[in-house]
């Protein structure tokens, strides 16, 4: 089908920072390298304050902008609303977008509480029954190289899965006079390290392996308690000190735990924003009785395999180079061994996003995989508060487990 004679699909999206400069990335090429069912036409931008949304606007290519969500989602050219605002508000816009007949993409995790999720899930399940699509951005999918481990696991080439060994290690916040940002405050984000990027290498977890964490031992940790407040934060507690210049951080800066998979596995998760010389260190390790995968995204484009089944004499851990035609996604972009970004993640996922709607299918990962997701992450809190009692998945909330 050439672009001409795709019909147009208008997308409105929410927010304009980090996520909605990447999202806007995507929206604008993804059309020039995927074949896909409908050409994504970039209707709106919506942001609070006027003159900083419509500067954004202009500068990330969407015709035009709104000051009021809701506005957009009123507007009869937005058939598709890209949610990329803090989590606090994830819940409200996703669930009156899918009201309004609206595809629905949100950034990840789904949102701030159990309780969120769950609506947000059940609104999804409701707009399904209409043909109403939604997704949620778990944008470490479309990795190739992760998009290439899940194939492996699935082929059984790893055979029965023993060990899951997951870690995302940043130090973005290491220095203490680094300002107290939305990202540390728990009625905007939910949670610290645990839901920023805790969020992804559970998802990846359970992407690749094809299971689900079962229950979980956790202990949490803040290490920088009082950060000096952002010039544009409002809202923010004053800290213990009473210092007007400084606030609490309300949120983890660590979170560690070890879980059950649901195929008998044992794993152990690491997040943390304070691994001095770690930028995005999202790793991920996985043995089984017939081999074993490594992953870091700091070297995006390689996947290692060991094949346990070889000769000892010959035997070791491969480095795939995945950027071959035949590898997930690589395909469309450049010749082999001409590697890929951050960005082109966002760019897949658009792309798998708008063939799910194009074809009137579910795309994954679904509201109802968020929701599990959160249930890991509100499994973690439970667990860390009773000094890593050990804690069911999306088990009983007001008792501890035995």
């Amino acid at each position: 089908m050439t672009q001409e004679s795709r019909p147009t699909l208008g997308v409105g999206m929410v927010g304009y920072s980090f996520m909605g400069r990447a999202h806007s990335h995507a929206w604008r090429n993804v059309g020039a390298f995927f074949d896909l069912p409908y050409t994504p036409a970039m209707v709106a931008l919506a942001g609070r304050s006027r003159d900083q949304v419509v500067a954004a606007a202009d500068r990330l290519g969407w015709r035009s902008a709104e000051t009021d969500w809701r506005e957009l989602i009123r507007r009869d050219d937005v058939d598709v609303v890209d949610i990329c605002t803090p989590g606090d508000t994830h819940a409200e816009i996703a669930i009156a977008a899918l009201e309004a007949g609206k595809h629905v993409l949100c950034e990840k995790p789904l949102a701030n509480t159990v309780e969120e999720a769950a609506a947000m899930a059940e609104a999804a399940e409701r707009a399904r029954a209409n043909g109403v699509r939604s997704m949620v951005g778990f944008s470490y999918r479309r990795v190739p190289a992760l998009a290439l481990a899940r194939k492996l696991v699935a082929d059984g080439r790893l055979g029965a899965i023993r060990h899951v060994r997951a870690q995302y290690l940043q130090d973005w916040i290491v220095d203490p006079d680094f300002p107290l940002v939305w990202r540390l405050d728990k009625d905007k984000a939910g949670s610290g390290a645990l839901g920023d990027i805790g969020a992804h290498i559970i998802d990846a977890a359970q992407f690749v392996t094809g299971e689900r964490i079962l229950g979980v031992s956790a202990l949490m940790e803040t290490f920088v308690r009082e950060r000096p407040l952002a010039e544009a934060s409002t809202g923010l507690s004053a800290a213990s000190t009473g210092d007007p210049g400084r606030g609490e951080v309300t949120v983890d800066d660590a979170a560690l735990f070890i879980g059950r998979m649901s195929g008998g596995a044992v794993a152990s998760f690491e997040a943390t924003r304070f691994a001095n010389g770690r930028k995005n260190a999202l790793r991920l390790e996985i043995n089984g009785s017939a081999g074993s995968l490594a992953f870091d995204l700091e070297s995006m484009n390689e996947l290692f395999f060991y094949d346990g089944t070889e000769g000892s004499e010959a035997a070791g851990f491969r480095r795939i180079l995945v950027t071959e035609p035949a590898h997930p996604y690589a395909g469309a972009w450049w010749p082999p061994g001409h590697l890929l970004g951050y960005e082109h993640t966002f760019t897949h996922e658009v792309r798998d996003f708008l063939d799910a709607i194009g074809t009137d299918t579910d795309p994954s990962p679904s509201f109802a995989d968020g929701l599990r997701v959160q249930e890991v992450l509100d499994a973690v809190t439970r667990s860390a508060d009773r000094n890593g009692t050990w804690t069911t998945v999306g088990g009983p909330r007001t008792t501890p487990e035995t």
